[in-house]
Parts: structure tokens; sequence; C-alpha cells
């Protein structure tokens, strides 16, 4: 819990960079981790937005992970830990969403124990990851299955965002295309909040057209200090197994991540990749211990790292520690709580969007070749099954899209694959060694190949 001051902690010189065991001098510091919370913000509260979670208990939880996180790896890998898009879709199979209007806290608590098991299995995951290293997890899930799973909890989510865009078509047009243009034409820091600002404008079209009527009352009649709301979780064994697709994703993520840092801050960060699965396990089961939403790694913070060339994870704690004092602001929970549903269905739109495309990113990445007809029929089967929310009842257990489908692509790949092998009709198709090592090379293109230590010389 010690770091040094970089240079003369006002400048940081030309292709060097703040390391993460450096930091800037404190206003500094205590400026560029206020730039992470809005960087994080609005896409952690989009998703107690559209689920009907409590927002401040999102945020935090958020917090309190974020602050985990940065323990368990021992202060080495700056991040930020926001709401994952990926808890989405099994949250609306388990009736956790803001369309059906004001939740119970038995709705709540459902989707609650569903993120507990995913936390506790990827903190699981991050425990063998570290003893035994990640070699496994390729060879269970190689990207053709990866990039199916990842593809199709997004493309699950499409009548989700159908029915808030066809609550106000006219407002999540304008909310739809200000996040685009902001993207597109906007240049730094504002372009890197578009999902916020364009939030932002979508709700000023919103109030001129009428729609946050009502909101004032409930606005009002928060306090402005308060404890975030507590929902304990329970267990449905039907709703238990739509989340452990979820856990897919958020491994994914992490060693993205990971890779990215280290690509940023020219260190080996592979052996922290274990205690990372592991740390986001640990933050997403307290989440769903007490009413907050899964957490994973968040790219946008990424971006603000490479566009300061400040990686000090001072500034995380920072960043922690302002999110932690705005979840203890009701106001602040109830105002995301009234947000009018055209601008949640233009922002879900685009997001579920591209959680569908990168899966097809990961297979992009991994050189995933479908002319091989077992990676071929596992996508294409596992695709229609989650898209269209196939079901099926086994006793009193219900499976929804997302799990079949995870199913069918995990049964599909290896059984057409021992088969084809055992026959000698098909090679088995190739794995690539890495979900996410592409990344790398975007990554430090988008730091300039910034250097903060030399090149760690690896031994032959």
């Amino acid at each position: 819990m010690s770091w040094t001051v970089h240079g003369d902690g006002k400048h940081i010189s030309t292709n060097q960079a703040v390391a993460p065991d450096e930091r800037l001098t404190y206003p500094r510091t205590i400026g560029i981790g206020a730039q992470h919370v809005l960087a994080m913000m609005g896409s952690t509260l989009l998703v107690p937005a559209i689920t009907g979670m409590p927002a401040s208990t999102t945020l935090f939880f958020s917090a309190i992970g974020t602050a985990l996180f940065l323990t368990i790896t021992g202060n080495k890998v700056p991040s930020y830990l926001g709401s994952s898009f990926a808890f989405i879709a099994p949250l609306a199979a388990a009736g956790v969403n803001a369309g059906n209007g004001p939740l119970d806290g038995a709705t709540i608590a459902k989707g609650l124990g569903g993120i507990l098991l995913a936390g506790v299995l990827l903190a699981t995951v991050g425990a063998l990851v570290h003893l035994l290293g990640a070699g496994w997890i390729q060879r269970l899930m190689p990207p053709a299955v990866t990039g199916t799973i990842v593809a199709l909890i997004g493309l699950n989510l499409a009548g989700a965002a159908k029915g808030m865009w066809n609550g106000s078509p006219w407002t999540a047009l304008v909310t739809l295309a200000a996040v685009l243009l902001l993207m597109v034409l906007s240049k730094g820091f504002l372009g890197r909040i578009a999902i916020l600002a364009g939030a932002v404008l979508g709700g000023v079209f919103a109030a001129f057209r009428g729609e946050w009527d009502g909101a004032g009352t409930v606005i009002g009649g928060a306090s402005w200090f308060g404890f975030p709301e507590y929902h304990a979780p329970t267990f449905e064994g039907s709703v238990l197994i739509a989340f452990v697709p979820v856990v897919l994703v958020l491994i994914a993520e992490n060693i993205g991540h990971v890779k990215s840092v280290a690509a940023m801050t020219n260190r080996d960060l592979d052996p922290m990749t274990g205690r990372a699965l592991f740390a986001d396990g640990v933050a997403t089961t307290l989440a769903g211990l007490g009413g907050g939403s899964g957490t994973t790694t968040y790219a946008e913070n990424i971006g603000v790292m490479a566009a300061t060339r400040v990686y000090s994870t001072l500034a995380y704690w920072v960043a922690a520690g302002v999110a932690l004092l705005l979840s203890l602001v009701p106001k602040f929970g109830a105002l995301v709580a009234v947000i009018p549903v055209g601008v949640l269905g233009g922002l879900a739109t685009l997001l579920f969007g591209l959680i569908a495309v990168l899966g097809a990113r990961i297979w992009v990445q991994n050189g995933v070749n479908f002319s091989h007809p077992v990676n071929l029929v596992t996508a294409a089967v596992a695709l229609i099954i989650g898209t269209a929310d196939y079901v099926a009842v086994w006793g009193k257990m219900t499976f929804n899209g997302i799990a079949l489908g995870t199913i069918a692509a995990l049964v599909i790949y290896h059984g057409l694959s021992w088969l084809a092998q055992k026959r000698g009709t098909q090679e088995t198709p190739p794995t690539a060694p890495a979900l996410v090592e592409a990344d790398v090379v975007a990554v430090r293109a988008a730091a300039g190949k910034t250097t903060v230590r030399p090149p760690v010389k690896k031994k032959r």
C-alpha cells in the first residue's frame, strides 16, 4: 500500500508512463480517480436501470469489489470492477427486469442466487488457474465454443431490447443516435463516455416529451444520505442453471483485461491471471450476498489509462472511494430508477448487440475456421437455440435458451470432435493459445506503445 512518486509528480515525460506502483501528486491522482468513476458510471448504472435492481446497492458493491480486486492482486493490476452486462439475460429470465415494473424483494432474491453462484464458480476457476495454469480452460472452452456462447448471450437479449425500444421509439432513436455520433465524432475523453453522454442527451429529449412525469416525486422523496438496500439471495435450480454460462464471459473479460494491462505497462502479468479471476469471483459473490449486480473488469477504464498514461493503482483506490460515497446518496439511486424506458431502449439496442459481436470478435481474433464442420455446426445450432430462447423442462427444472445453447455448444463440439477423431473423418479443429491475444496489439497501439519498465526477459 505504498506508491513511489513518478518524477516530480506533476509531469509525465514523452514515451514514459506512471506505473502501477507509482503515483502523481495527490490532487492529480484524485482527479484521475474521479475520471475513472465518470468513465464507468454509464455502463455500471445501466445494468440496475435495465434490471430494476437497486442502483445504490450496485454502486456500493462495485466500489467494494474494486478495493478487493486491488488487494488480492497486490496492487499490480489496475482495474475498476463495474456491472457486467452478461448478467442481464439470466436476470431477465428470472423475472428481474425493470420492464416488469417495481420489483419485489422475492424476485430480486432469485436473481441474486444466480449472481452468487456465478461468483463462486468464477472464484473456483481463478483458484485453479493460479494453481494449475490456464491451459485447461482452453481445452474445455476453445474459441469456437467461447465465441458462440458469448454471442448467444447477446442475441438472447434482442427481445428485451425491442420491448424497451417500443416503449418510446423516438426517444430510443435519439438516444442511440447520440451515442453513435459521440463515439465516432468525439475525440478524447468525451468519446470514451459516449454511453453516459448519450443517455444524458436522450434524457433531455425525453423531458421535452414529458416522459419524466412523476420522477420529481420519486427523487424528491429520497433522502440525501442513507445506506443501500440490502437483499438476501434465494436459490431455485431452474434459475441458477441460467447463470452458469455467464462465467465463461467473465473469464474471457478478465483474461483480456490482464493481457491488455500487461501490454500497456510492458510487464509480465500472466502470474496475476488466476488472482484476477479469483478477485472478480469474490467481488461477484459478495454482490450476490447483498443485492448488487455481478461485476467484471471494465474496458472503459483501460481507455482512460491509455489516454492519460497513468496506470497507478492508487487512482483506482480513489475511484473506489468516490463510488462508495455516491452509493450512500439515495437520491442518486432514485434518479437511475426513473430513467425513461426509451432511453434504456436506445442504450440496450447497442450494448446487447455489442455482446453478440464480442462473440464474433473472439472467433476472428483466434482464427476459428468455419470450414471445419465441427466448428460450423457448433455455432449454428447453439446460436439458434440461444437466440430463439428454447425452453426445456426436466422435473422441476426449467432450462432457458442461454443454458441450453451453452450445453449444446459444449456437447456438440467435444462430442463430434471425439467421434471425428476416432473415425479419422476429420482433424480436430485447432484451438488458439488465448481467447483475446489480439487485444494486446490493439491496446499497445491505443497507448502509443507506452513504456513503463524495460521488457521482461523470459528464460528460454
